[in-house]
């Protein structure tokens, strides 16, 4: 598959070498949920577009994210080279749902980098569920 996965702790990154369509599981690009416990509630995930060539985004590109526990108030924010596309705070559940703008995304794109972070803050330690968080970017 065309992603290379980097981990630390409260950071996923995930650089992509060729623009990979459908809907994937963080469990597709190599994450599993061992590797990943919000100890502190933060979570940071860097998207790396950088160097995949001409792509067209999905109609609308999604990003959701599942978690074991069932948690209050979370903050999301979206950021695309360096500028905020959405900043929302979703209430009480077990999973998120991001939808991007995929006009926004088009007008803010460089021709070499492009990356795109989402940061969440929970409001406790949590369990991501790798198989059922899911990114679908490109078609």
């Amino acid at each position: 598959m065309g992603q290379i996965v980097e981990i630390t702790q409260g950071e996923i990154k995930i650089k992509f070498t060729e623009a990979v369509t459908g809907n994937l599981s963080l469990k597709d690009l190599g994450i599993t949920e061992d590797t990943i416990t919000l100890e502190n509630g933060l979570l940071r995930l860097v998207f790396d577009m950088e160097g995949i060539g001409e792509h067209h985004y999905f109609q609308m590109p999604t990003i959701s994210i599942a978690y074991k526990e069932e948690v209050g108030e979370t903050h999301w924010q979206c950021d695309f080279n360096n500028e905020t596309i959405m900043d929302k705070t979703d209430h009480h559940g077990h999973s998120t749902v991001l939808l991007l703008n995929r006009k926004k995304l088009s007008e803010l794109e460089h021709h070499h980098k492009n990356t795109l972070v989402l940061h969440a803050e929970f409001p406790e330690k949590v369990h991501l569920d790798t198989e059922k968080s899911t990114i679908n970017f490109f078609k």
